[in-house]
């Protein structure tokens, strides 16, 4: 089972009025505050000081690296970079398995055969490296994609890694996703990208589930969940009441929330590919296309209803909607009435309430925290950053045991992990002095008492082209932009995650 679930059994926002109350309304409170002061409104665990050469941490908490871009992997590729969204199992052995998408964008045109006739510098670069570092092509989704995810299997005890492998292969800008209740992970492609275009095989934009029983050598058979649509996808979760799947679009200024409510509950991995469902988008009742961007107050609750989208797997996928190019599933439910947001990507459930992230949201549009109540059917705006310094371009989120929220920056300067308190306060956890990359895919250990998180690096290969050459070559990352995967463990009991 997820991590995420175990914990929503504990007391975090555990009675009604904590949606407009308790954690969230406090930090509502505290936003005028901190914008004039610039600084974060308290130290959480205590001021951060360098604890190694990725992370600066407050005092007490220590990490290890558990995987690192390009060492070996147990089925005889290199580990690869990108390292995005990741969700956490508790494996029968008592290890735990994480999870990890690799956004990999690399264009189609760079794993085909050069052209005889072409200007094109970088077509058939990556044709020598397909066999050796993108998984085990007999099973890629697209021969003409590098993208997938890697499963990794950790000691608790050590924190070091057992094994570690591809489990998905051949898909396209896998972003993040989501831990299922029922034992796998749905892993997101952030794209619109067709088969005729840049050179892909397959079409993306699609969801894929991996199980947690994938081994070395032997990664999923991907199937595309094309009844859960076609857009930008970047993260989902299930409710493990329901089975209904909450799905949130990265598509700039034309973004929607979705939600996916299959035919049959899910109670097992192939549950989703073996039946069908409905695709609805979130509609705000106050208006038809209500505008979540602009003009909202933290701890307001709105009323929401939700609206068809008749076709999940559209052709052409995108259209002109308000002069942004939009997905046409997004324009399905905007002709309904369908909310608009800006770019939205984190999620995660928690005590029966739905909380995702706008990372570009907000008067100023560096972010916005949400939260959806299925029971209430309403929307309420927790938090709603005032500038850069207090919280910039949330991105992935996670729920602690201790009834605390982790935030991954994806902001333009320095990259940190933020923690929001009960109390709705807001600190610095963690910050990456390696490189100013953001870090993703924050998840607890199945026993919290491990933070995992990535440190992303790059999502295409460098390249230099030498003199006289008509050809780039690959040359891979310098050494202080290679991804990784940490662990952080320390006194979590003395604070407030």
């Amino acid at each position: 089972m997820a991590s995420n679930k175990r914990f929503s059994r504990r007391g975090f926002l555990s009675s009604p009025a904590a949606v407009t109350g308790g954690l969230f309304a406090g930090l509502a409170e505290n936003v005028s505050a901190v914008s004039r002061r610039n600084s974060m409104f308290v130290e959480g665990y205590g001021p951060l000081k360098p604890a190694g050469d990725e992370l600066s941490l407050p005092p007490g908490f220590s990490y290890t690296t558990v995987s690192y871009e390009d060492e070996m992997m147990a089925d005889g590729f290199p580990v690869p970079s990108a390292m995005d969204g990741m969700g956490t199992f508790a494996l029968p052995n008592g290890n735990i398995l994480l999870i990890r998408n690799h956004e990999n964008a690399e264009s189609g045109n760079r794993f085909l055969p050069r052209p005889a006739v072409t200007t094109s510098t970088t077509a058939g670069m990556l044709v020598p490296m397909l066999n050796t570092h993108y998984g085990p092509r007999q099973f890629a989704y697209d021969t003409a994609a590098g993208g997938g995810t890697t499963s990794i299997e950790v000691d608790p005890r050590t924190r070091r890694r057992v094994r570690e492998h591809w489990s998905l292969v051949g898909t396209l800008r896998n972003c993040a996703g989501g831990a299922m209740p029922w034992g796998s992970w749905i892993s997101c492609e952030e794209t619109l990208e067709l088969r005729a275009a840049g050179g892909y095989q397959q079409d993306h934009g699609y969801c894929y589930e991996v199980p947690i029983t994938t081994t070395p050598g032997n990664p999923v058979q991907p199937v595309p969940l094309k009844a859960m649509g076609l857009f930008a996808h970047e993260a989902v979760i299930a409710d493990p009441q329901t089975g209904i799947i909450y799905e949130t679009e990265d598509q700039g200024d034309v973004s929607g929330f979705y939600r996916f409510l299959p035919t049959v509950k899910p109670t097992k991995p192939g549950d989703l590919a073996a039946n069908s469902g409905r695709l609805e988008m979130m509609k705000v009742d106050l208006a038809n296309n209500y505008l979540t961007a602009l003009n909202q107050k933290a701890g307001v609750a709105l009323p929401v209803s939700w609206v068809p989208v008749p076709n999940p797997d559209p052709r052409p996928v995108s259209v002109s909607v308000l002069g942004n190019t939009a997905s046409a599933v997004f324009k399905q439910g905007f002709d309904a009435g369908g909310a608009i947001f800006r770019r939205l990507e984190g999620i995660w459930d928690y005590e029966g309430k739905i909380y995702f992230t706008s990372t570009n949201g907000g008067e100023v549009g560096l972010g916005q925290i949400w939260v959806h109540d299925p029971v209430a059917s309403t929307i309420t705006l927790l938090f709603e950053t005032p500038n850069q310094h207090v919280l910039d371009f949330p991105d992935n989120i996670c729920m602690s045991p201790r009834g605390g929220m982790v935030v991954c920056e994806d902001g333009g300067g320095g990259q940190r992990l933020m923690g929001i308190t009960r109390k709705g306060e807001i600190f610095e956890f963690a910050k990456n002095i390696f490189n100013s990359i953001e870090m993703a895919g924050a998840c607890f250990s199945p026993d919290g008492q491990t933070l995992f998180v990535n440190i992303y690096g790059r999502s295409t290969l460098r390249t230099s082209t030498p003199w006289g050459s008509p050809v780039a070559h690959p040359i891979g990352s310098e050494v202080g932009e290679k991804a990784l995967t940490l662990a952080i463990w320390g006194p979590w009991g003395s604070g407030p995650l």
